[in-house]
């Protein structure tokens, strides 16, 4: 069977998608890209339970798409150590059993940056602003094995969704570089990065508290470079 499209509604078709392609490039905002460094932190059944405290580095990029001066769409990528002690815990019960581990994570995120001023970055006025980041993460950890009475490295690796939640501020240091700083939380939806799940098919024995998932946590620099047009509305006299 074969659709015939009368000329008048292939010309309202083509007009309609006139209409909606320029008014995304009309609105369309600056974009942002760079790199990302900083420390990690674990929280979990191992360690230290001190919410930031930055052990190991971390490293990634940043992409920013700026849609208004309120909010941006935000895609990440970080490759990071996770690493805890039982040593440097306050608790005397971690302290006497004595695990640790130290294991690599990479990270994906996309989500959504609220800005709680106005941040327009075509009015050069505009210096800084707090602002706040949510959205989703996926994370690639490394099993882990119970080996005798310790922790050790499996060279397997998993994934898990979890929920990152930031607080930063960022500032126009230069006419198109964006510096800002942020200490961000990651809920994942996992227990098993600390190893209280051991990766072991043959081995039934777990640890910690079954009923918490793990966190971690990222605190760290983020430099960008702003590129785009201006939105053509500003153009207009």
């Amino acid at each position: 069977m074969v659709f015939k499209i009368k000329s008048g509604s292939l010309r309202l078709v083509q007009f309609i998608l006139i209409i909606i392609f320029n008014y995304q490039f009309c609105n369309s905002q600056i974009y942002e890209i760079g790199g990302t460094i900083g420390g990690t932190n674990f929280i979990g059944d191992v360690g230290n339970t001190t919410f930031i405290n930055p052990n190991k580095s971390a490293f990634g990029g940043i992409i920013k798409w700026n849609r208004s001066p309120r909010h941006s769409y935000r895609f990440s990528f970080v490759s990071a150590t996770i690493s805890a002690n039982d040593l440097d815990s306050d608790d005397p019960r971690r302290n006497e059993r004595g695990y640790n581990f130290s294991s690599s994570l990479k990270e994906l995120s996309a989500g959504m940056e609220f800005n709680f001023f106005d941040y327009n970055l075509h009015e050069y006025d505009v210096i800084f602003t707090p602002y706040i980041y949510s959205g989703i993460i996926y994370s690639k950890y490394e099993n882990l094995l119970f080996n005798g009475n310790n922790l050790q490295n499996s060279d397997d690796y998993e994934w898990s969704f979890g929920i990152p939640m930031v607080l930063g501020i960022k500032y126009r240091i230069f006419e198109k570089i964006i510096l800002s700083f942020e200490i961000g939380a990651r809920y994942t939806f996992s227990d098993k990065i600390d190893g209280s799940l051991p990766y072991n098919e043959d081995f039934n024995y777990t640890f910690g508290n079954e009923n918490n998932n793990d966190w971690y946590m990222f605190s760290g620099f983020n430099l960008t470079y702003t590129f785009g047009r201006q939105p053509c509305y500003c153009n207009i006299k």
